[in-house]
């Protein structure tokens, strides 16, 4: 089975910094695509910023940011680097990732999700 693990949300003020972390961990997979959503409350869970395999970046034209999504493939991690933040950027912050598991053969891919780590910006 695989597991995804966030860290590194918090409490910050208006103008702070922040970097999320998500870890994968288990044995036999491979990722595709990893993301980060966001969910505010009482609002549905929105995109924030993706990364494929090879490098490529996309970011919600919704989420201002200043935000950098990377990646370290050699520790099955993905990072979100918040600069800016904004009393508007508090959520609950979700990695995504899109895994096939190998078990006999590679299996189709499917979504994974973390558990969540909470963003509060403060004014």
């Amino acid at each position: 089975q695989v597991q995804l693990v966030e860290s590194g949300g918090g409490l910050v003020q208006a103008g702070g910094s922040l970097r999320l972390s998500c870890a994968a961990s288990g044995s036999g997979f491979s990722i595709n695509t990893m993301g980060w959503y966001r969910q505010a409350p009482g609002k549905q869970r929105e995109l924030v910023a993706t990364v494929t395999s090879d490098g490529n970046t996309n970011y919600s034209a919704s989420v201002p940011g200043p935000f950098t999504i990377s990646r370290d493939n050699a520790k099955n991690t993905v990072y979100l680097q918040m600069n800016s933040l904004k009393p508007e950027d508090t959520a609950t912050y979700y990695c995504n990732e899109v895994i096939k598991v190998y078990i006999g053969n590679w299996q189709s891919p499917a979504d994974y999700w973390g558990q969540g780590t909470q963003v509060t910006v403060s004014s």
